[in-house]
Order: structure tokens, then C-alpha cells, then sequence
């Protein structure tokens, strides 16, 4: 009987939120909550499995791993694509790859995102801390009404926050390498030149996709234009920034603060500098993670695992000719 490992189920509820009883007898099926660690250890874990089910991109799927599990023959992934995933070593060792549908991850993420800038701008963190230890109002926070929301991009995420942003009383601007101001128009933003939208947001909220030509679009000199007062929120990749210049910035007290959704190494280590300091909100790459995505990405999971064991995958994802 083919078995399958459900990886990086935090919460357990994979097997809950979907109907797995179509697999009843065809399948033995294993949910994993902690991640698997280093390569070595992720395949001594997966050894005896035939297929493996991803969350995203929180487990690596390089060549070295499908090398050391010749018994795989199939990944299911959430989402529409997982560029954790070497296609072109799936391919080579006669792995099948599919994916589910997106989940409208756009509409938590954007609601995330204004979870994070609320509670940075309040210090909400910081404030209930301190209430708890029986301290009462000891920072003043900013109103966001007036100010000026910036936007590293504006896709379909970027277009729901500025939404949000705009009902708030914001002014906001936006840029991203192949913006148009007809494209800004059409989301209810101005389009700005780099420098200026990292010089005039009082929020600078970033929505890129990672790239070879956007990893670390936010380094130092980028934190160096910044307001001193200003907020950077990245809800989207953590490659974006610079993440030691971006500790240097916040320890030196350079720009406002920050709120954080995603980390170069997930989960985040104890005692990350991050954790340390008071001007960082932080959540645990939370953007997506919503009853509502999670229903849709495993009631996708379960029909590609029938449609590959019938032999007519699903979604399948193919490596680049």
C-alpha cells in the first residue's frame, strides 16, 4: 500500500479540514508537525514513503534529497507553484509534482499585513506585554490617517492593500521595476520613482516576487533613505531584504521599526536577534495560514493523491525545456 507523508503540519488539522476517506484502503497516510531538519535527516524521515505532500515552501526539496528517496514517486504541493522544489531533478528521477489552486492566499496575506502594521504602529506587542506585568501606557503610538502608505509593488496583493491603506485616509505610492502609471492608477495608487517612495513612506510594505533581480532589493542603502520614523512591513519573501542590514538599521534606532511575517531561516531559532528587540513586531509566517486557504490547498491535495493513484494527475507541475 502506497504510503504518504503530509509535511510541516504545525497545527494538525490537514487531516481534518479535508475528506480523506476516499483513500481508505489505498493509502496509509502520515502527518509530520515538526520540520525535518537538514537533508540527511528529512530523508531518513521519508525514506519508506511514495509520496510526499508540501506546505509551500517550508521543506526544501533539492536534487540531494530526491536522490537519497528512490522509493518517491510523487509531491503534492499547496499552491500554485514552490520554487523549493528542484522540477528539473523531479523529472530526471520520474517524480510527478502537482499543485493545488492558490487558496486566495492574497486575502489573509492582506489582511496579515494590516494586522502587522496596526500593531506596529500601536506598539501593541510591546504595550500588552507590559500591561501584563502591570505597567500601564508607556509608548505613544502614530495614527496612520495622512500619512503616506508606500507599496515595493503592486500586484494583486499590493492592489488589496492599497485598498485598505486608502480607506484609512492614506496617500499611497507605489513602485516595482515594470510599474506603468496606468497600472499604479488602476489600483488606486501614484507610481513614484524607487527613491522617492523609500524617502516619503511613513509605511513602506513590500509585495514582490522573489527574483534573482529582486533578492535584496532592500539593503542598506535602501534603510539608509528611509523616514526615521517609517515602518517597513514584509509579508511577502524574506530574501527581499537585507536581513543583517536590516537588524544594523532597527538596533541602531535608523527607522521607526519594523513587522515581520517572513525569516531567512524558518522556523525562527530561539533567541534570534529579532526577538530581542522592541521595535520589531513578528509573526510566524502566518500571511496564508487561514481555515479557509488551508480547506481549499487540502481538498486539492486529496484529489491530486486519487487522480496520480488512478495513473491522471492533477495540476502537474513540469520542469523549464
Amino acid at each position: 500500500m502506497p504510503r504518504i507523508a503530509i509535511l510541516d503540519d504545525y497545527q494538525q488539522v490537514a487531516l481534518e479540514l479535508a475528506d480523506w476517506s476516499s483513500l481508505a484502503g489505498q493509502a496509509e497516510v502520515r502527518s509530520f508537525d515538526r520540520p525535518l531538519g537538514p537533508i540527511v535527516e528529512a530523508a531518513a524521515a521519508l525514506a519508506g514513503f511514495d509520496m510526499v505532500v508540501l506546505m509551500r515552501e517550508r521543506q526544501p526539496f533539492p536534487r540531494a534529497l530526491f536522490e537519497a528517496l528512490p522509493r518517491l514517486r510523487c509531491v503534492v504541493t499547496t499552491g500554485l507553484r514552490n520554487a523549493a522544489i528542484d522540477l528539473a531533478a523531479a523529472r530526471d528521477h520520474g517524480v510527478t509534482v502537482c499543485h493545488t489552486r492558490s487558496g486566495a492566499t492574497e486575502y489573509g496575506t492582506c489582511e496579515l499585513t494590516w494586522a502587522l502594521i496596526l500593531a506596529a504602529a500601536r506598539h501593541l506587542p510591546l504595550e500588552e506585554r507590559r500591561l501584563r506585568e502591570g505597567r500601564w501606557q508607556t509608548t505613544i503610538g502614530h495614527s496612520l490617517h495622512g500619512k503616506t502608505l508606500g507599496l515595493l509593488g503592486l500586484g494583486r496583493l499590493g492592489i488589496r492593500v492599497a485598498v485598505v491603506g486608502s480607506a484609512f485616509g492614506m496617500q499611497v505610492i507605489a513602485w516595482s521595476p515594470h510599474l506603468t502609471d496606468e497600472r499604479a492608477a488602476s489600483g488606486g495608487a501614484q507610481r513614484v520613482s524607487k527613491d522617492d517612495l523609500l524617502s516619503r513612506s511613513d509605511v513602506l510594505s513590500l509585495h514582490l516576487v522573489l527574483a534573482p533581480g529582486t533578492r535584496g532589493i532592500v539593503g542598506a542603502a535602501e534603510l539608509a533613505r528611509m523616514l526615521p520614523h517609517a515602518l517597513l512591513v514584509n509579508t511577502s519573501r524574506a530574501g527581499l531584504v537585507d536581513e543583517t542590514a536590516l537588524l544594523d538599521a532597527l538596533e541602531g534606532k535608523r527607522i521607526g521599526g519594523a513587522a515581520l511575517d517572513v525569516f531567512e531561516q524558518e522556523p525562527l531559532p530561539r533567541g534570534h536577534p529579532f526577538t530581542r528587540l522592541d521595535n520589531v513586531v513578528l509573526s510566524p509566517h502566518l500571511g496564508y495560514v487561514t481555515r479557509e486557504s488551508y480547506g481549499i490547498f487540502f481538498h486539492d491535495v486529496v484529489e491530486n493523491i486519487t487522480a496520480f493513484l488512478a495513473g491522471t494527475p492533477l495540476r502537474v507541475l513540469a520542469a523549464d525545456a
